[in-house]
C-alpha cells in the first residue's frame, strides 16, 4: 500500500520535461489543454496519495485508533516507514494549503483592484484605456470581459501592432485562458514536482493566444512585431493586475516571435507519441493512487474487524 501511494508523488517529477516537450510537439491549443488535464489528475492524485499517507500515520496513534473503531492494529510497513512518511505527507499538506490561501488572497485583491479601476473607466466596447506612464495590456476577466491597455502602451505601438495587440487579448478572453492559469496556479501548490508546468500552461496560453491574434489580423510577421515591441515597452514596468489575467507581454517573448516567424510544421508522430506520454503519466499516477486508497480502505476494514462479519 504505502509503495502504491508513493508512485503519484514521484511521477509529478517527470510531468515537467514532457510538458516543455508538448509545446514542441502539439499545437499550442492542444498543448494547453493537454497539458492541464495532466496537471490536473496530477495534483488530484498526489493530494488523495498524501491523504492516505496521513491517515495511515494517525491511524497508529492508539486515540485515533480508538476513534476510527479499530480493534485491531492496522497492518502496514513498519513504524518507521509509516510514521516519517505520514509526518512528511502532513507537512506537505498543510504548507500547500497555506500557500493556497495566501495566494488565493493576494489574487483576490489584485484582481478586485485591477477591476475596480477598469470599470471607473469609459469603455469603447471591450477595450478600456487607462492613464498611466507604465506600458502594459492584459486580459481581464469577469463580467463583462475587458481589454485593458494603458496610454503608454499605446504610444509605444503603431495603429496596425495596436490591432495585433487587441486580438492577442480578445483571444485570452475568448479562450478562457484565465482558467486554465487558476488551474494550474492552483496545482502547483499541491505538489512541488508541479510548480515548473505552472510556466508550461502559462506559455501554451500565450502561443494559442499568438496564434489567434495572427489569424484574426491575417501576418505573422505583423503579430510577432507587435508582441516583441510590447514586451520591450513594457520591459520593468510596474504591474498591478493579478497573474491569471494573461497578457502578450507575458512568458519568454523571444521564443514566442520565433514561432511565429517560422514555418509551421507537422509532426503527426512526434505529437502521438508526447501525448501517449502525457496519458501515460495521468494513468499511472491516478492508478496507483486509486489502487493506494482502496487497498488503505481495506486495511482499515480488516483493522475494524469488518472481514469477519
Amino acid at each position: 500500500m504505502i509503495l502504491l501511494l508513493m508512485v503519484p508523488l514521484l511521477v509529478p517529477f517527470a510531468l515537467g520535461p514532457v510538458a516543455r516537450r508538448c509545446l514542441d510537439r502539439l499545437t499550442p491549443v492542444t498543448a494547453l489543454w493537454s497539458v492541464t488535464l495532466a496537471l490536473v489528475v496530477l495534483a488530484g492524485a498526489s493530494v488523495a496519495s498524501l491523504g492516505a499517507l496521513v491517515l495511515t500515520g494517525l491511524l497508529k496513534v492508539p486515540l485515533f485508533a480508538g476513534l476510527g473503531d479499530l480493534v485491531h492494529p492496522l497492518r502496514t510497513a513498519s513504524d518507521l516507514v509509516v510514521l516519517p512518511a505520514a509526518a512528511a505527507a502532513t507537512g506537505v499538506l498543510t504548507v500547500g494549503a497555506l500557500t493556497v490561501v495566501r495566494s488565493a488572497l493576494r489574487q483576490v485583491r489584485a484582481f478586485r483592484s485591477a477591476r475596480h479601476q477598469a470599470d471607473r473607466r469609459p469603455a469603447a466596447g471591450d477595450l478600456c484605456v487607462i492613464e498611466s506612464p507604465h506600458p502594459d495590456a492584459y486580459a481581464l476577466p469577469g463580467r463583462p470581459h475587458r481589454i485593458v491597455v494603458t496610454t503608454a502602451m499605446l504610444r509605444s505601438l503603431g495603429a496596425d501592432e495596436r490591432e495585433a495587440l487587441f486580438a492577442h487579448e480578445r483571444a485570452h478572453n475568448a479562450g478562457g485562458h484565465h482558467r486554465f492559469l487558476v488551474v494550474a496556479e492552483l496545482a502547483a501548490h499541491c505538489h512541488p514536482g508541479l510548480r515548473g508546468v505552472r510556466a508550461s500552461v502559462a506559455l501554451a496560453a500565450e502561443r494559442a493566444a499568438d496564434e489567434a491574434a495572427a489569424l484574426a489580423v491575417g501576418d505573422r510577421r505583423l503579430t510577432a512585431r507587435a508582441i516583441a515591441r510590447a514586451a520591450l515597452a513594457a520591459d520593468g514596468a510596474r504591474t498591478r493586475r493579478p497573474d491569471f489575467a494573461a497578457a502578450a507581454t507575458t512568458g519568454p517573448v523571444p521564443l514566442r516571435v520565433a514561432a511565429l516567424l517560422a514555418t509551421p510544421r507537422r509532426r503527426p508522430r512526434a505529437a502521438a507519441l508526447i501525448a501517449l506520454l502525457l496519458a501515460a503519466c495521468a494513468a499511472v499516477s491516478a492508478g496507483a493512487s486509486g489502487a493506494g486508497v482502496i487497498a488503505f480502505h481495506h486495511q482499515v476494514e480488516v483493522a475494524q474487524g469488518e472481514e469477519a462479519r
